[in-house]
C-alpha cells in the first residue's frame, strides 16, 4: 500500500497535523519551491476556541471548520493525505501511515493535544471531553437528549441527574461552557421545555486551584468568578472531581453529586507518536525542542505548538498550549527551513504574547492585553471581533456573524438539533457484520 506521493527534485517537507501551527507552516511553504505533504486525520481545519459554541448549540459545526483542500487550491506542490501516522523511522527518514509509508527530507510534528484524564478509568469511560468538533456535537446531543428524557422521567432523583451538569476545569473552556449553560438555563431552555422545573437543574464548575482562569490576571480571574456567580453557577474552587460512575460525581471533599453529565475540561496531553526515545518527551508528553523548534538530537525533525516543549527563562515549562504560540512557531519555521536548506543559520523563536481572553456570557468577558486589561461589555465585543477575524474563510465569518447577531437580537439560539448517526446495516455478501458503518 502506498501514499502515492510523486517523486520530484524538490525537498519534501512532511507536516503531520493541520492545526494552527501546521496549517500556518503549510500555507507559507506552499508558496516556495518545496514539496509539501500535509497529513491529518480530518479533511478540515477546526477552530478549537469555538468548540464550546457548537456544543452549546450556538454555531453550526461547519462554520468553525474549513476544508484543507480549499485552502490549497492551485498549489500543485501541496499533497494532502487524510490518515493517521503510526510510526516514524528516524534512521531511514520514513513515516508509516494508514495509507502506506513515505519518505521525508524534513518532518514537522504538529499533532496537537488531546484530553488528559490523568489515568482515571471511570472518568475516561463516562465523562464528556471536548477536544474536537465530533466531541462538541456529542455533548450537544447528550445535553438536549437528556432534557427530552427528563420530560418523561417521574423519579425526581433521576430527573435531577439528567438535568444537572458538572464541568471540570476552570480554564477558558470550562468557564465558557459553564457560563453559556447558565444563560441557556435562564433564557432558552425554559421556553423549549416549559413542563420542566428548572430549579432542579444545577450547573457546577470544579477547579482544583483557588481561582478560575488562573493563567490570566487577578482582575480577570476575580471578575470571571463574579460573573459566574451572578449567572448562578455553583463554583467549587480548590476542589477536584475524583470519580464519576455515570450517575454520581465524587469530589475530593467526600461529597457526591447526582448527575449524568460530566464535562471534562481539566487538562490536555500531547498526542502520542511512536519511534522516539522516551527521554525526548517532557511534561504532558510534549516533545523537547530547542529554540529553532528542532526535536532534541535531530536537525531535520521539528515539533510545533501543543506538541512542543521549548523551555525558556520566561516559560520554563514550555509556551502556553493555545493558538498563538503554534501560529508564530509555524510562521518562523517556514522561514527557518529555507535558511537551513540554503545552509544559513536559523533564527531563534521568541514568543510575542498578544494577550488572552475569555467570554462568560452575554456582555460578560475578560481581556488581558500586554498593555491593557479590561472586562465587561467592551471586552465581550473585542472577544467577538478577534475570534471572528481569526476564522478561515469569508463564508464562515459571515455564518458566524449572522448566528451571533440573531442570538443577540432574539436572546435565542436556533441550532438546538439532536443529530445522531444512522446505523446502516451492510449486506452480508458485501461487508462483514463487524464493519457495519455507523
Amino acid at each position: 500500500m502506498s501514499a502515492n506521493i510523486p517523486e520530484t527534485s524538490q525537498k519534501r517537507v512532511v507536516i503531520v497535523g493541520a492545526g494552527f501551527g501546521g496549517l500556518a507552516l503549510a500555507q507559507d511553504l506552499s508558496k516556495k519551491d518545496l514539496q509539501v505533504v500535509l497529513i491529518d486525520k480530518n479533511n478540515f481545519h477546526q477552530f478549537q476556541p469555538l468548540f464550546y459554541q457548537v456544543a452549546m448549540a450556538g454555531l453550526e459545526p461547519s462554520s468553525i471548520a474549513f476544508p484543507l483542500r480549499k485552502v490549497f487550491h492551485n498549489r500543485k506542490n501541496v499533497h494532502i493525505r487524510i490518515t493517521a501516522v503510526e510510526k516514524v523511522d528516524t534512521d531511514n527518514k520514513i513515516i508509516y501511515t494508514g495509507l502506506g509509508d513515505m519518505t521525508y527530507d524534513y518532518l514537522v510534528l504538529s499533532m496537537g493535544a488531546n484530553t488528559n484524564f490523568f489515568g482515571m478509568e471511570n472518568i475516561i469511560n463516562n465523562a464528556i471531553p471536548m477536544k474536537s468538533i465530533a466531541e462538541a456535537i456529542y455533548l450537544r446531543n447528550r445535553v438536549l437528549q437528556n432534557f427530552e428524557d427528563a420530560l418523561t422521567e417521574n423519579d425526581k432523583g433521576k430527573r435531577a441527574g439528567l438535568m444537572t451538569i458538572v464541568v471540570v476545569g476552570g480554564g477558558p473552556t470550562g468557564v465558557e461552557v459553564s457560563g453559556t449553560l447558565a444563560e441557556m438555563k435562564k433564557l432558552i431552555l425554559p421556553k423549549d421545555y416549559p413542563e420542566l422545573n428548572f430549579d432542579e437543574m444545577k450547573i457546577y464548575l470544579f477547579e482544583s486551584s483557588p481561582k478560575v482562569l488562573e493563567v490570566m490576571s487577578d482582575n480577570a480571574a476575580s471578575k470571571s468568578r463574579e460573573y459566574l456567580e451572578h449567572l448562578g453557577v455553583n463554583l467549587r474552587l480548590g476542589e477536584r472531581i475524583v470519580d464519576f460512575d455515570g450517575e454520581y460525581a465524587y469530589t475530593s471533599n467526600g461529597d457526591k453529586i447526582r448527575t449524568n453529565n460530566l464535562v471534562w475540561a481539566a487538562g490536555v496531553i500531547s498526542n502520542k507518536i511512536e519511534g522516539f526515545a522516551p527521554e525526548l518527551f517532557g511534561r504532558g508528553r510534549r516533545m523537547l525542542v530547542n529554540e529553532f523548534s528542532q526535536v532534541n538530537g535531530f536537525d531535520n525533525i521539528f515539533a510545533l505548538g501543543d506538541m512542543a516543549l521549548m523551555a525558556t527563562d520566561e516559560y520554563p515549562n514550555g509556551h502556553p498550549q493555545v493558538a498563538q504560540p503554534a501560529i508564530q512557531q509555524g510562521k518562523l519555521l517556514a522561514k527557518n527551513l529555507l535558511r537551513i536548506i540554503k545552509g544559513e543559520t536559523p533564527k531563534p523563536f521568541r514568543y510575542k504574547d498578544l494577550g488572552s481572553m475569555a467570554t462568560v456570557g452575554r456582555h460578560l468577558a475578560v481581556v488581558d492585553l500586554p498593555f491593557w486589561k479590561f472586562q465587561g461589555i467592551f471586552a465581550w465585543y473585542v472577544w467577538m471581533f478577534v475570534h471572528l477575524m481569526s476564522i478561515l474563510g469569508v463564508k464562515n465569518k459571515v455564518l458566524i456573524f449572522v448566528n451571533w447577531l440573531w442570538n443577540y437580537i432574539t436572546y435565542d439560539q436556533s441550532l438546538r438539533l439532536i443529530i445522531k448517526p444512522k446505523v446502516i446495516k451492510a449486506k452480508p455478501d458485501l461487508i462483514p457484520e463487524e464493519n457495519t458503518i455507523s
